[in-house]
């Protein structure tokens, strides 16, 4: 099992920016593809971003799309998340996932086959 630590979010004005990161520890995730999924209050959980075990090939959805960029040092164990242009419908805490046991890519895209959490993140965007 792997431990996910996410840190990085705070409050911060529409049209800021704020850089989340996810350190992993207990074992390696470079060989593993890693995600970023959301949870507003009263909604569910939600992927936004995912990126290869290599950092190669990245996913986003509609909703961050030319936002956010996700990418990871696999030297160091950890995955970012760079947020930009934020918007009040952005807040949310915001959950690092690893996929351990392998997953097709649509699987992934969907949200589904990632079996280790951090605890998140809360990030407030202000108006």
């Amino acid at each position: 099992q792997v431990l996910l630590v996410e840190s990085g979010g705070g409050l911060v004005q529409a049209g800021g920016s704020l850089r989340l990161s996810c350190a992993a520890s207990g074992r390696a995730v470079s060989s593993t593809p890693m995600g970023w999924f959301r949870q507003a209050p009263g909604k569910e959980r939600t992927l936004i971003a995912v990126i290869s075990w290599s950092g190669g090939t990245t996913y986003y959805t509609d909703s961050v799309k030319g936002r956010f960029t996700i990418s990871r040092d696999n030297a160091k164990n950890a995955v970012y998340l760079q947020m930009s242009s934020l918007k009040p419908e952005d807040t949310a805490t915001y959950y690092c996932a690893a996929n351990l046991r392998g997953g097709s890519c649509t699987s992934l895209k969907q949200g589904l086959g990632y079996d280790s959490w951090g605890q998140g993140t809360q990030v407030t965007v202000s108006s």
